[in-house]
C-alpha cells in the first residue's frame, strides 16, 4: 500500500495584498518541500497555502477523503492557529511541523538597505517561519493533536532533511504494518510464558490482520508439488546457500518440497510474515513437514516475509518492522557471554535472514533439533560485521506494547558452528551492563537483529504508533 502524505503551507490572507510577491515566493518554497517529499512509492497530496478558516475546513475534509497517513505542515510565514487547527483536526493522523527557513540568516545589509518599510516587512515575513510555531503547539496540545517538529532550512543540503526522511520512512513502516497479514501456524512452544501475547492488542497497536493457519494445510500443499519444481528449488538452494557436502539429496528435496508449499501458502493468504511452531508428534506427515521447514522459511525471510519460529508472534512483528526499515530482521536470542572479549553471543535455530549474512549462509544437516521433534537441514550464519540494532516488541503487565532497542557492533571472532545462526555483538556499555539493562525491562527472550544503527527511526515509528521506545545503548 502506497504511503499518502498530506502537505500544506500556511499564511495570512491579508498579507497578499499588502506585500507584493510574498504569496508567490512562499508557494515556491512550498513546491521545493513538495519535491523533496516525492518518491516512487509515495503520493503527496499538496493543498497549497491555507490562509483562511474556510480553506482550512475544506482542507481537513480533503485530507480525510484522501486517507492520508501523515501530514507535513510547512510553516511558511505567520498564520492564525484558527486557520490551521481545522486542517489537522479532521484528518486524525500525526502531524510533522516543518519550521524551515529559506536562508540560514537574513541578509541584514540588504534588508536594511531596502529603506521602504513595507518592502522590509514583506522580506521579514518571508523569513518568519518560527513565529507561529508556539501558537500552533499551544492549540495542538490543548486539542489533543499529536505533532512533532523539524527545524532547519529549506535547502536540501541542510541536516534537517535526514530527519524528514526518517519520518517518511517511519510512516512507510507504520503503513506496512497497518496492512500486513501475519500468519500464525501451530501453537506456542509450551511453557515459554514470555512469548505468549494478546493478539487483539497486536492488531490494536499495529493494525493489519492475523490469519490462523493449520499445519495440515501446509502438509496437503506439499503433496501438490511436482518433481520438476523440486529439482528447480534444489538448484536454487545450491546457488543461494553454501550447502555442505554431508547434506543428502533426500533432505534437500524434502526441504525443497516444503519450501514450495510454503510459497503457495503465503500466496494463498497474502502473508507478509509468519510465526509457527508444531510439536510434530503423532502425525508422521506433519512431522515430515515441520522438520523440513527451515530452508523454506529462510528463503521467505530474505524475500521480505520474515518467519519466526516457536510461534513468537511479538518477534515476527519485530522482524517485519526491521525488514520494512531495510535492516533485515533475523530471529535471535542470547547464546552465551564471552567475558574475555566482552561480547554477547546471540543466535537461534531455525530460519535466518541470509541477505544480512556475513558471507554465504551455510546449510548443514542436524541429527536432532534441540528441544524439538525431528531432524533435517538447518542454516548457519553470522550477521554482517558492522553496526547492528536489536529490537524487541515487549508486552508489559498493563496491557500495552513498547519497543526495546539497543545499538551494537557485529564483530568477527569464533562462533558456535552448530548449524544455527549466531554472531558476536559488542555493546558500547559492555556486555555485563547490556544484558542486565536489557533484561530489566522484561522482554521475551527472543528479539530481532538488523544491520545499521536505526534506533532513531524506530523511535519515530513508536511516536507514530503512540507507543514508548526504550533505548538501552
Amino acid at each position: 500500500m502506497r504511503l499518502k502524505i498530506g502537505l500544506f503551507g500556511i499564511g495570512l490572507d491579508v498579507y497578499w495584498d499588502q506585500f507584493e510577491g510574498l504569496k508567490t515566493r512562499l508557494l515556491g518554497y512550498l513546491q521545493q518541500v513538495h519535491g523533496r517529499l516525492e518518491a516512487d512509492d509515495v503520493d503527496v497530496i499538496n493543498l497549497g497555502l491555507i490562509d483562511t478558516v474556510d480553506k482550512a475546513m475544506d482542507a481537513g475534509h480533503r485530507f480525510r477523503q484522501a486517507d492520508v497517513d501523515i501530514i507535513f505542515l510547512y510553516v511558511t510565514t505567520y498564520a492564525l492557529s484558527a486557520t490551521v487547527l481545522p486542517v489537522v483536526q479532521r484528518a486524525k493522523v500525526p502531524v510533522i511541523v516543518l519550521n524551515l527557513s529559506p536562508e540560514a540568516s537574513i541578509d541584514y545589509a540588504y534588508f536594511n538597505g531596502l529603506r521602504n518599510r513595507r518592502n522590509m516587512t514583506g522580506e521579514w515575513l518571508a523569513h518568519c517561519s518560527a513565529c507561529p510555531v508556539p501558537e500552533l503547539a499551544n492549540a495542538f496540545n490543548r486539542s489533543g493533536i499529536r505533532f512533532y517538529q523539524v527545524t532547519g532550512l529549506v535547502d536540501e543540503k541542510d541536516e534537517c532533511w535526514q530527519e524528514v526522511a526518517d519520518w517518511v520512512l517511519a510512516a512507510k513502516v507504520a503503513n506496512t504494518m497497518a496492512h500486513n497479514r501475519l500468519g500464525t501456524m501451530g501453537t506456542y512452544y509450551s511453557g515459554m510464558l514470555d512469548i505468549y501475547t494478546d493478539m487483539t492488542l497486536q492488531l490494536a497497536t499495529f493494525g493489519g490482520h492475523i490469519e490462523h493457519l493449520e499445519v495440515d494445510e501446509l502438509s496437503a500443499l506439499r503433496n501438490e508439488v511436482t518433481p520438476d519444481q523440486i529439482r528447480e528449488r534444489v538448484a536454487n538452494f545450491q546457488k543461494a546457500f553454501d550447502v555442505w557436502p554431508d547434506c543428502s539429496l533426500y533432505e534437500l528435496e524434502r526441504a525443497a518440497r516444503t519450501s514450495l508449499a510454503l510459497d503457495q501458502l503465503v500466496a494463498t493468504y497474502q502473508l507478509g510474515s509468519l510465526a509457527y511452531y508444531y510439536k510434530g508428534r503423532g502425525v508422521p506427515e506433519n512431522e515430515d513437514t515441520m522438520s523440513s521447514i527451515i530452508l523454506g522459511s529462510t528463503y521467505l525471510t530474505a524475500q521480505g516475509i520474515p518467519v519466526a519460529g516457536e510461534y513468537e508472534i511479538k518477534n515476527a512483528q519485530a522482524m517485519k518492522i526491521m525488514d520494512s526499515f531495510g535492516a533485515g530482521g533475523s530471529f535471535t536470542e542470547y547464546y552465551a557471554m564471552d567475558f574475555d572479549d566482552d561480547v554477547v553471543l546471540m543466535g537461534h535455530d531455525g530460519p535466518g535472514h541470509f541477505r544480512i549474512a556475513e558471507g554465504k549462509i551455510k546449510v548443514k544437516p542436524l541429527q536432532v533439533y534441540h528441544g524439538k521433534v525431528g531432524n533435517g537441514l538447518s542454516v548457519e550464519m553470522s550477521v554482517k560485521y558492522g553496526p547492528v540494532t536489536l529490537l524487541s516488541v515487549v508486552e508489559d503487565g498493563n496491557g500495552k506494547l513498547f519497543f526495546l532497542t539497543a545499538e551494537a557492533e557485529s564483530v568477527p571472532g569464533p562462533i558456535l558452528e552448530i548449524g544455527n545462526t549466531n554472531s558476536r555483538y559488542r555493546f558500547p556499555i559492555g556486555a555485563r551492563r547490556f544484558v542486565e539493562n536489557w533484561n530489566s525491562y522484561g522482554p521475551a527472550h527472543h528479539c530481532a537483529i538488523g544491520t545499521g544503527h536505526i534506533a532513531r527511526k524506530i523511535e519515530k515509528l513508536g511516536k507514530l504508533l503512540q507507543i514508548e521506545t526504550v533505548k538501552i545503548c
